[in-house]
């Protein structure tokens, strides 16, 4: 008994620290991009997340050392399955071996940031509890921006928005999903989550020099891979990896973005493959 109550004496001051209660507003708030814990291994953390009600539908090593887990479930696939939201369909917990750390997509700030005008915030709060609750001793990662600056965040000036979307190729919905499912035998495709008949978001590997970019700015922030493609109204499109990049990596200075300057042409090359 006394160690459940100090578990929930410690969940209770996590959520005061990383959720902000309804009646409070977030304008002008800071919140972090990532909720980071006492290292588990991928086993204990898969349960975690099972027993907070969650779905886990992928496993993937974006580092040497280091697995993140894509998980989801029934709000968060409403939300996304709204026109243009696919891209919050699925949080992510990386497991890094070599830190001994874990890491958690906090879903209140990519929310904001990928569900734009549609965000709501009892929803993806809500998710947040539920992740506090399984990992009492989270903390909020000093990777954070504004909440008021989430849904027009770009890098800097000219540099594209959410709303900039890259599109990979255009045809019948079923068809480009089988496309998908069968590029190279599927060796890339890492999961396919149906939002509704027309509406799917796959995650995706990138070539193996590619993905060397999460190595050069930081395995902390590995979650950001799987890449993700959505498949929607026989649209298939992907974040633009300038955006998506900057956004995973709120920290990022211009100086490390330009040690990776090749990289977002590269994953929108490894991309574009898979509908040739």
């Amino acid at each position: 008994m006394k160690r459940l109550l100090i578990i929930l004496f410690a969940s209770f001051l996590a959520l005061n620290t990383l959720v902000m209660a309804e009646n409070t507003g977030l304008e002008g708030t800071d919140v972090s991009a990532y909720l980071q814990g006492s290292y588990l291994d991928v086993q204990v953390a898969e349960l975690k997340l099972k027993s907070a009600g969650f779905t886990v539908i992928a496993k993937y090593e974006p580092v040497k050392n280091g697995t993140t887990i894509v998980f989801t479930d029934a709000k968060l696939k409403s939300e996304a399955s709204k026109k243009g939201r696919a891209y919050m369909a699925v949080l992510r917990l990386f497991v890094d071996d070599k830190e001994k750390s874990i890491s958690i997509t906090n879903p209140v700030y990519f929310g904001k940031a990928f569900m734009q005008d549609d965000y709501n915030h009892a929803v993806f709060n809500g998710e947040l509890s539920k992740i506090i609750m399984a990992f009492p001793d989270l903390k909020a990662s000093i990777d954070k921006l504004k909440f008021d600056d989430l849904a027009d965040f770009h890098f800097m000036m000219g540099m594209p928005h959410y709303a900039d979307s890259n599109e990979l190729a255009i045809g019948k919905t079923a068809d480009l999903v089988a496309k998908a499912k069968n590029y190279k035998k599927g060796k890339f495709e890492i999961f396919e989550l149906k939002l509704s008949d027309d509406n799917y978001l796959l995650g995706y590997d990138l070539g193996r020099r590619t993905k060397k970019f999460v190595k050069k700015i930081g395995r902390a922030n590995a979650a950001v891979l799987p890449y993700c493609v959505s498949i929607e109204n026989g649209k298939a499109s992907s974040l633009e990896p300038q955006y998506y990049l900057a956004v995973s990596y709120p920290l990022l200075t211009m100086s490390q973005f330009t040690t990776i300057a090749t990289v977002p042409g590269a994953i929108i090359k490894d991309l574009e493959k898979v509908f040739k």
